[in-house]
């Protein structure tokens, strides 16, 4: 089947053995730009796993690639142990078993609700809309218009229509990004949850930081067109695995440093490390600063944020740093105070 378009159907078998995606050495150029390189994860069954990268970073090359709207130039894409992409293998895009659940929801605005969620289904008699609108939480609304129904119903009849042909994966395309803010993290929650309720696995791309580590079970950070570190949120945001990783993902204070016979020390301390001798760079986490009265580092107030639930102060350092110091609310110093803030806990140190 080398070079030539694959026209047989996707099996329905979803062994729990082996992940449902599987990308490998996966490399896109346009021209003489290289927007993907080497890219490499897999997506295990059941699970949701976020693509997480700035804009411009071959997100979504990487999602019309699963999709089929593009052909691979290098490495492979495999559903369920069947390679559906490679330099001589492109299945159809009908034929993958992927469900898309795009950016706007992209609904048929002369469809009705329920017309909308069949499309893709085999034309007659079925229970599989009203399944489905039950699912999302739409029961009764199948006659209504998309545009007589809010944003966040508009996403759950795109995820419905993506569900409905039972696919193999379902790919996220940054599908809260248009919702109102107060909107967003609700219904976030609810599609995910539908998700995983029906046991489908979800690739879920984004830029949102907070959105992937938040909802996802593996996030694979994708920086430059290269998978920059891949792992749990936990792991990615306690363990960077470089600057750029750590700048990304989350607030970070990173601090010039300097290593010295085993030894780092920066404006906040000093710690062991396996360096050898030279510059050094080290993440210290708002969360590990505190205020004190009894020997910290001094500083004053030059920036003070307020978010109800916690706050945040800028604080100058005496050697001239700036360091963001996360406080609860009732340690919100005013701006122009003097104060002196301790580290709680090891930095994570970078060499150079």
């Amino acid at each position: 089947m080398n070079d030539a378009e694959r026209d047989g159907t996707m099996s329905d078998a979803h062994p729990s053995d082996r992940p449902t995606l599987s990308i490998t050495n996966l490399s896109k150029r346009f021209g003489r730009v290289d927007v993907l390189r080497g890219v490499s994860f897999d997506a295990a069954a059941g699970s949701v796993t976020a693509v997480l990268g700035p804009s411009g970073q071959g997100k979504t090359t990487l999602l019309r690639l699963i999709a089929g709207f593009e052909k691979v130039d290098d490495g492979s894409i495999e559903i369920d142990g069947v390679l559906i992409g490679s330099s001589g293998v492109h299945v159809r895009p009908d034929r993958r078993g992927v469900g898309i659940v795009p950016q706007d929801g992209a609904l048929f605005p002369h469809l009705d609700v329920a017309a909308n969620i069949g499309f893709g289904l085999p034309r007659g008699p079925s229970t599989r809309v009203d399944e489905m609108m039950h699912l999302v939480g739409l029961d009764g609304m199948g006659d209504r218009q998309p545009s007589e129904i809010s944003g966040g119903q508009q996403q759950r009849v795109a995820l419905a229509r993506a569900l409905a042909p039972s696919p193999h994966l379902v790919l996220l395309d940054e599908p809260f990004s248009a919702l109102d803010a107060g909107l967003r993290a609700g219904i976030r929650e609810e599609v995910i949850g539908i998700l995983r309720r029906t046991g489908t696995t979800t690739l879920l791309v984004t830029h949102d930081q907070e959105e992937a580590m938040s909802t996802a079970d593996h996030v694979v950070v994708l920086l430059g067109g290269v998978v920059a570190q891949q792992g749990s949120p936990a792991d990615i945001y306690d363990h960077p695995a470089s600057v750029e990783v750590a700048r990304f993902i989350g607030d970070a204070n990173l601090l010039a440093a300097r290593s010295t016979n085993g030894r780092v020390t920066h404006a906040l301390g000093g710690q062991n490390c396996d360096l050898p001798d030279g510059d050094a760079t080290v993440l210290v986490r708002p969360e590990q600063l505190t205020l004190t009265s009894d020997g910290g580092r001094r500083g004053v107030v030059e920036r003070r944020a307020y978010y109800g639930h916690d706050g945040t102060l800028g604080v100058r350092l005496d050697n001239g740093e700036l360091v963001s110091v996360r406080v609860a609310i009732a340690d919100l110093a005013p701006v122009g105070a003097s104060v002196e803030v301790v580290m709680r806990g090891l930095a994570t140190v970078f060499g150079h």
